[in-house]
């Protein structure tokens, strides 16, 4: 996989190859967030980035092999730099 130009959710972290992407207010495609994020032009819940990680942290090592504390070490290294928890 190449990771420099693989496109991910810009709030959960996700690759988006394959994915549902999410819809904007006036029912188009999304092109920073995945379904379970994002619909409508809206995200879907209300939480901080730390809770984020923690919601994902089981689906990503699950998905992944690896252990919990190191995928959500990875989270919490990347999701900065994403749109939605990009405070800069």
């Amino acid at each position: 996989m190449d990771l420099k130009n693989q496109k991910f959710c810009q709030s959960c972290g996700m690759p988006m190859e394959g994915a549902q992407y999410g819809t904007e207010a006036d029912g188009s495609k999304s092109a920073d967030y995945c379904n379970y994020c994002y619909e409508g032009g809206k995200f879907c819940v209300d939480v901080t980035m730390e809770q984020m990680i923690d919601f994902c942290t089981k689906p990503m090592a699950d998905a992944t092999g690896m252990t919990a504390a190191d995928a959500k070490a990875q989270m919490a290294a990347f999701f900065p730099q994403l749109k939605r928890w990009n405070t800069k």
